[in-house]
């Protein structure tokens, strides 16, 4: 049994969404001229249940810090003691998640989950461990942690929302932390390692071949637990990747759209499809990054990345790209005028009729 119930998840507004629709072909375009943005007009409206929808007033990041044993067996470029320094770099405001964030008009908040490592006091009221397990030789979690984990998700989606966040953004770090989320993808997709690694923070060839190589022990570890979210989670995830799946699917429940980030983060949303269901008509992918096993999860989601930059650093930061999209989306259908408003026609050119010959003035061509 896995311990962990989510209410049914209620999906958008579709009356609200129809509304949007309809406003979409009053305005003064062609229908259509706005392309991906009127889509992304018409989901945020269905999420609101409102059209036009209101500007996001409140838009969260929420950075799920944790580290992983199996950075031991040298699948990343960058040693594990960096997730606690990035934890303060967060703190201090000099991420590249607290730049693109300022700039989209969103907040930032990182959470140490499971950092090997001393974090500010301030970070850690939902930490489950110090460290999830070296998921080649072990699990990640024990049965009552990975519960743990899945629950300060949740919490702390309902601490964001209820402190008025209208749009949220799910972030990671963690060194190591694309070979669980890879193993998870591989895992839910039947896929073979091969076929979804990358290089993560940069891993050379021979980093690559570990980093292989630890994903398919993982997946041996984990063959008999791909129906099951919460057990997948606790072989072969870990507790940032655990917490993330609760926080998604507890945005859906409170109906509250997300905007998902890099291959970590998309690894927990494909897991919270699972342990959620139809939590995923209230998210969008913010982008499409460099790894494999990304563009095969929001395939998998039937999701379109709202941008393709050639990005790979997580934290948030694809998702944050893509939010001043989603604004324009919001702005474009709330502010732009009618055809009505505006004295503009909004019919086809007419041909008019049809001459049987050339005007008295026009000069006759031989």
């Amino acid at each position: 049994m896995s311990a962990v119930d989510f209410p049914v998840v209620a999906p958008p507004d579709a009356a609200a969404a129809a509304a949007a629709r309809d406003r979409q072909d009053t305005l003064t375009k062609p229908p259509g001229a706005l392309g991906r943005l009127e889509d992304l007009s018409v989901w945020v409206a269905a999420c609101q249940g409102q059209c036009p929808p209101r500007q996001f007033a409140r838009a969260r990041v929420v950075v799920f810090a944790g580290d992983h044993g199996v950075t031991a067996a040298g699948v990343s470029a960058f040693p594990a003691e960096v997730t606690a320094q990035m934890v303060g770099n967060f703190l201090a405001g000099g991420a590249a998640i607290n730049v693109l964030a300022e700039l989209a008009g969103a907040g930032v908040r990182v959470v140490d989950v499971a950092v090997d490592g001393p974090t500010d006091a301030a970070v850690g009221t939902h930490k489950v461990r110090r460290g999830s397990g070296d998921i080649t030789v072990e699990d990640a979690l024990t049965h009552d942690e990975v519960v743990a984990a899945i629950e300060a998700g949740r919490a702390i989606a309902d601490e964001e929302v209820d402190a008025g966040a209208d749009l949220l953004i799910a972030g990671d770090m963690g060194i190591g932390n694309t070979t669980p989320a890879t193993t998870l993808v591989a895992a839910l997709t039947d896929t073979e390692p091969v076929a979804v690694v990358g290089r993560g923070t940069g891993v050379d060839d021979a980093g690559w071949g570990r980093k292989t190589a630890a994903i398919r022990d993982a997946l041996f570890r984990a063959r008999a637990a791909v129906a099951d979210p919460v057990a997948l989670l606790r072989i072969c995830g870990g507790a940032d990747l655990a917490a993330m799946a609760g926080f998604l699917g507890q945005a859906a429940v409170r109906r509250t759209p997300v905007l998902l980030d890099g291959v970590v983060v998309t690894a927990a949303a494909l897991t919270a499809d699972r342990l959620v269901p139809g939590a995923r008509q209230w998210w969008q992918a913010g982008h499409r990054s460099t790894e494999p096993a990304h563009a095969l999860a929001l395939t998998r989601l039937g999701l379109e990345p709202i941008v393709d930059l050639g990005m790979r650093l997580g934290e948030g930061t694809g998702a944050a790209v893509a939010l001043p999209v989603v604004r324009a989306a919001v702005a474009t259908l709330g502010s732009m005028a009618t055809f009505t408003e505006a004295a503009v026609s909004d019919g086809p050119v007419s041909d008019g009729p049809v001459s049987d010959g050339p005007a008295s003035d026009a000069p006759v061509i031989p």
